[in-house]
C-alpha cells in the first residue's frame, strides 16, 4: 500500500514522462493525416490541448515533489526538447505550447522534506488528475484504434506505419495500466520481466521506424538502425524467456544497449537539428525517442542497484 507521499512521487513521475509522450503522439498524428481528413486533424489537435492542459497540472504540482533521478535522467525534457518543438512548429504550423518545457527544464528536487507540499491535500489533487487523464486516455486510445481499423482497411490514408499506430495504442494502454495500479496504491503489478519486454519492443520499433524514415542516401544510418532493431529483437526473445536465476544478467544486457541506442539517438537529435540528416524523421520525434530511453535506461538501473542491496 502507498503513502501518500510515494503515492505523489510515482503519479507526478509517471505523468510527467507521458503526458508529454501522449501529447506528442497526437502532434505527430494530426501533421501525418491528408488534409481531407480534417474532421480527425481537429480532434487530434483538441486532445494535444487537452494533454498540454494536464502536462501543465502535473508540471506544477511537481515541483519539489519529484525525485532527483527523474529530474537527472532526461526522461521529461532533455537539451534539445525545446529547440526540437521549434523546428517542428515551423516546418508543420502545428502550435505547442513551450511554456510547460521551459517550465520542465526548471524543475528541481528539494532536498528539505518540510518544504514539501502538506502531502495529504496534495494526494487528493493528484488522485484527481490521475482519474481526469484516465478518462481521456480511454477516448484516446479509442481514437487510435479506429484510426489503425480505418487504415488496415484502406480506408484512411495516413503518412504513419500501422505499426506505429499500433506502438501508440501499445503505449497508452501500457499508461493507463500503471495509472490504475497507482490510484488503488498499489506498487506497479508489472514484474521487472514484464517491463523489459514492454521496453525491448519499444526500442525494437524505434529501431524500425527510425530506418523507414532515414532517406535511402543514409546508408550508414540505416544500416546502424537495422543493426538496432536486430539486437531488440534478440533481446525481447531472451527477456521473454529468462527466469529469476538468470533476470540479472538479462537486465544488464538490456541496459547496455539500452544506453547504445541512446547515444544513436542522441547524435540522431542532433543532426536533424542541424539539417545534417536527409530523410523525413522530425527532430521531435527523434527527441521523444531519446527520452523513452532515458526512461527505460533508469528503469533498469533502479532494478540493478536495488537487487544488489
Amino acid at each position: 500500500m502507498l503513502k501518500d507521499r510515494e503515492f505523489v512521487e510515482l503519479s507526478l513521475e509517471l505523468n510527467l514522462f507521458f503526458l508529454r509522450i501522449i501529447k506528442e503522439h497526437m502532434i505527430f498524428t494530426e501533421i501525418s493525416l491528408p488534409i481531407k481528413e480534417s474532421h480527425l486533424i481537429l480532434e487530434a489537435d483538441n486532445m494535444k490541448i487537452s494533454f498540454e492542459g494536464l502536462l501543465k497540472e502535473a508540471t506544477d504540482l511537481a515541483r519539489g515533489n519529484i525525485s532527483k533521478e527523474a529530474i537527472e535522467s532526461k526522461e521529461f525534457v532533455t537539451p534539445y526538447t525545446l529547440d526540437a518543438e521549434m523546428k517542428l512548429e515551423a516546418l508543420f504550423g502545428a502550435c505547442i505550447n513551450k511554456d510547460i518545457t521551459k517550465a520542465q527544464m526548471d524543475l528541481v528536487h528539494s532536498k528539505d522534506v518540510d518544504t514539501y507540499n502538506m502531502y495529504h491535500e496534495l494526494e487528493k489533487e493528484v488522485f484527481d488528475l490521475n482519474n481526469r487523464i484516465i478518462n481521456l486516455l480511454m477516448d484516446l486510445i479509442k481514437y487510435k484504434e479506429d484510426l489503425l481499423s480505418n487504415v488496415l482497411n484502406c480506408k484512411l490514408a495516413t503518412y504513419m506505419y500501422p505499426e506505429m499506430l499500433d506502438h501508440l495504442v501499445r503505449e497508452a494502454k501500457f499508461y493507463m495500466e500503471l495509472l490504475l495500479d497507482l490510484q488503488e496504491r498499489k506498487k506497479d503489478r508489472k514484474k521487472i520481466i514484464e517491463k523489459q519486454i514492454f521496453w525491448n519492443h519499444i526500442m525494437e520499433d524505434h529501431a524500425q521506424f527510425i530506418r523507414g524514415y532515414l532517406d535511402p542516401s543514409e546508408k550508414e544510418l540505416m544500416k546502424k538502425a537495422n543493426e538496432y532493431a536486430k539486437l531488440f529483437e534478440r533481446l525481447l526473445k531472451e527477456t521473454k524467456e529468462a527466469d529469476k536465476k538468470n533476470i540479472g544478467r538479462i537486465t544488464e544486457r538490456n541496459l547496455k544497449a539500452a544506453e547504445d541506442i541512446m547515444e544513436f539517438k542522441k547524435d540522431g537529435t542532433e543532426g536533424l537539428l542541424k539539417c545534417e540528416i536527409r530523410g523525413i524523421l522530425n527532430p521531435l520525434l527523434a527527441d521523444h525517442t531519446l527520452r523513452e530511453a532515458n526512461r527505460y535506461i533508469r528503469l533498469l538501473k533502479e532494478y540493478l542497484r536495488k537487487d544488489k542491496k
